[in-house]
Formats: structure tokens, sequence, C-alpha cells
């Protein structure tokens, strides 16, 4: 039977090279193909730029199989892919590069890479990494820190300046409460490092008491910074008067930190109104959150052991008031003491002077009531007889001015009296019984009553005339 289907499979290609002479096999192509490749790349090798995607790796054979990429940076739109593959000593400078930067070999990482150019019929074009540049990655995540730092200050100006090579932040402006009690904490709840940090603090040789409330979220990878940035704001909505917010995890990786270099969360630490306090758990190169925070400290232990410090201060601060103040109360009794002593003595002998002072004022006033009552009275009684004489002579002249007064005042009635006038010939007309004063009340006709000295006249008005004022008037 396989006799027979060879025997179909050989008549069957050469037909196919009877009807058609120019055909040849696949692999006289990609042979082809191979020394053409062979002869344009050979032994060159390339140090080339790329993204990392579709990466596995066989920890069995050490091997790592990829794809490198170029992205358009504007729309990331794949721009050109190419298989790629390393093992052997490659795989042993993978290793050595996530030693070195933290930075593990996976997908969407940017490298620099020195790769060869490799085609074989089997396994088609793909590149062969040789090696891979530290440096690059660790000056692109520098470089990354470096802009994110710049974005922060230039757009943040209202809680985040640089000065010199400090960063002057709202939170790290903040003032410390006396006394950290009430404590924030956000971390993972797994980490290791949340656990030493409640060790400490729980445990402390002082026995200090706190009130901790967990946050817990995942403290790594960029991706989750979301998550983290939502906790931060939980605290602040929780409306509870913490004394600071505590951010830990346990170390890892250099780039398990990446997500503490996140702008978003970086920009909430530096306007946090809390105080922030970190203990991350590196041990070389501050992160952002690190500068945008109050205090920053390698390890959440040393963070725990700050707090525990800070509290400690404040209570040796009020012991050593209360043994200032011991020893300031002695001196100030004993000082008291002298003085009372002293104003003791002060007293005693004044009060002496005093009463014998007062005693000789007694013994002199004493004389002068004897005598001086005698001399007032002797006084007071020639001041009244001269008051008497002023008096009498006073009411004499008085009385004299007044009756001159009364007589003048006598005469001068007696001359204006209506008589006296009608006795120097004056007479008064009165009309309908009416004394007339004005000779418009006076009309032709007029019955007039005419009053001399002794005599009365009836009359009647038979003329009337105006006088001009010029008229003698003679009495």
């Amino acid at each position: 039977m396989v006799q027979n289907t060879f025997s179909i499979s050989m008549q069957m290609e050469a037909h196919s090279y009877q009807s058609n002479p120019a055909a040849i096999r696949l692999s006289e192509l990609t042979t082809q193909i191979r020394q053409v490749i062979d002869e344009a790349f050979g032994n060159r090798t390339f140090w080339v730029i790329a993204d990392v995607t579709s990466h596995t790796y066989k920890e069995q054979s050490n091997y790592h199989y990829f794809e490198l990429v170029e992205k358009d940076k504007a729309s990331a739109k794949i721009l050109t892919k190419i298989a790629g593959r390393a093992w052997g000593n490659a795989s042993i400078n993978i290793s050595n590069f996530e030693q070195a930067t933290g930075q593990k070999f996976k997908n969407d990482i940017n490298v620099l890479v020195q790769v060869a150019v490799q085609y074989t019929p089997a396994f088609g074009l793909q590149l062969n990494l040789l090696d891979i540049d530290t440096n690059f990655t660790l000056g692109m995540f520098e470089q990354q820190r470096k802009e994110t730092l710049q974005k922060l200050v230039i757009e943040n100006p209202g809680f985040i300046q640089k000065s010199g090579e400090q960063f002057i932040t709202r939170n790290n402006s903040l003032a410390l409460n006396k006394v950290l009690q009430n404590i924030a904490i956000i971390s993972s709840a797994t980490s290791a490092g949340y656990q030493d940090f409640r060790h400490t603090l729980e445990n402390n040789s002082f026995g200090y008491t706190f009130q901790i409330d967990d946050y817990f979220t995942l403290m790594q990878g960029e991706t989750n910074a979301k998550q983290f940035l939502a906790k931060i704001v939980e605290v602040y909505q929780s409306g509870k008067a913490y004394d600071v917010l505590v951010i830990i995890r346990g170390g890892g990786a250099q780039t398990d930190f990446l997500i503490f270099d996140n702008y978003d969360l970086s920009r909430a630490i530096a306007k946090f109104p809390i105080p922030v306090i970190t203990g991350i758990g590196h041990q070389k190169n501050e992160t952002i959150a690190d500068l945008m925070a109050h205090t920053s400290t390698k390890t959440p232990t040393k963070a725990a052991e700050l707090i525990i410090a800070h509290n400690r201060g404040f209570e040796e601060s009020l012991i050593g008031l209360q043994k200032m103040m011991l020893i300031k109360t002695y001196q100030l009794i004993n000082y008291h003491k002298d003085r009372l002593a002293h104003i003791n003595q002060i007293t005693i002998s004044t009060t002496r002077n005093l009463l014998h002072e007062q005693h000789r004022n007694i013994i002199n006033l004493s004389r002068l009531v004897l005598t001086n009552p005698k001399i007032m009275i002797s006084n007071k009684q020639k001041d009244l007889s001269n008051i008497v004489s002023n008096i009498q002579s006073y009411n004499r002249i008085y009385f004299a001015n007044k009756r001159g007064y009364i007589s003048h005042f006598q005469s001068v009635v007696r001359l204006m009296s209506p008589q006296n006038i009608l006795n120097k010939g004056f007479a008064i007309l009165k009309v309908n019984g009416r004394i007339a004063s004005n000779a418009d009340d006076i009309a032709v006709g007029s019955e007039l009553t005419v009053r001399l000295a002794t005599t009365e006249i009836k009359t009647t008005v038979n003329a009337k005339s105006t006088l001009d004022g010029n008229d003698e008037f003679n009495l």
C-alpha cells in the first residue's frame, strides 16, 4: 500500500516537471533565500531599539521566544514586527539585565538589544538576541522620572515648587502633630513590610498605643496606580482626623516601584492635607512619591520607628518640662522662703518704728486737741462780733437807699397821674363813654364828653381838620 502511494506521488511529481519545467521545490527556494540573507548579513550584528511582545520563556531549555515590534509614537500602530529568540549566553545576559535593572524581560518593555539576522527554512526569518543594554533601560527610567518631576513642578505651582535640588510641597510643609496616634495605612494586605510596620508599632518599648485604619490595595505595577489613588481619596473622604497617612510596601525589584513615580499619584501626595510618611522598602534612589511626601523612610520598619521616636521626643520634652518645673518650683520656694524671712524681719522692725512714731503723733495731737479748741472758739467769737457789726451797718445804709428810691418813684407817680395832668389844663375826650385816642374815631356830628380837672362838658363836633405838625402849640 505504501509502495503504491509513493509510486503515485513520484508519478505526479514527474508529471509536474514535465508540464512546467521552470518549477522548483520549496526547499530549493528557501535555500536560495538563506544564501542571499547569509551573504547580505553574514556575521554582522545590529543594535536595535524595539518593544518586546508575545514573550514566552521555556525554563527547562532556558529559551526566550518573543517578537520585536516598532510602533508609531502618535497612534501606537505597529510599523514593523519580526520574531526573535534568545538562548545560551543570551539568556544569561537577559538574567543579568533583570538583576541590574529590576526590570523583568517581558511584554511591553522598550529595550536596546544586539541581534543577528538569521533565516532557516524550518523557522523562517528571525532575530537572534545576543545582548541587551542595561544602561539604556536605566536611562529610560531616569528620563521618565525627570520628565514627571518637571511636569509636576510646571503644572502645579500652587503646591509644588523646586528650590535647588529640594522639592517643596504642600504636604512636606505641614507641621506634624505633637503626638502621632491616629494613623491611616495604605499597603498591600499580604505585604511582609505591612506586618513589620504593625509589629514594630504594637510592640514598642514605651507602651504607646495607636489607632490604625487599613486601606489595602495592590502596590506594584503602573496599571494599579488608579486603585492606589482611589485609596488616597478614600482616606481623605473618610472624615477622620488622622495624624498621619503612612504608605508602605516591602521591597521588590526596581520596576516594582514604578507605581510610586506615577504623575497622578505623586501629585495627590504633594497636595494631601495630612502629613504623608513613606516606607516603601527601597535602598537606592528615592521615588517621586518620596520627594512629594512629608517624610520618606527606607523601610516600613523605619517608618514605624520614626513615629515612635516622634512620640518619644514629645514625651521626653514633657518629662524635661516636668523636671524643669520641679526645679523651678523648688528654687521659687527657697527664694520666697528666704524673702519671707527677710520681709518678716522688715515688718517687725517697721511696725515697731511705726508704732513709736504714731505714739508720738498721738501725744502731739492730744496736746493740740486740748489747746486748739479754746483758740478756735475765741477766734470764732471775734468773727461773729465783726459780722454782727457789719450787718447792722449794711442794714442802715440799705434801708436809707431804698427809702430814697421810694420817694423818687412816688414823685414820678404823682406827676404822671391823670388828675395832675388835668390840673395842668389838659382834657380827656370820650366818644360814647370811651376815651378817644385816635382822631379817626371822631366824626363830624359826634357827641363828645370833655373831661376837665373838675368839670365834664357835653358837646357836638361841628368841624374837623388835620394839622400838618407845623402849627405852634403853646401851653
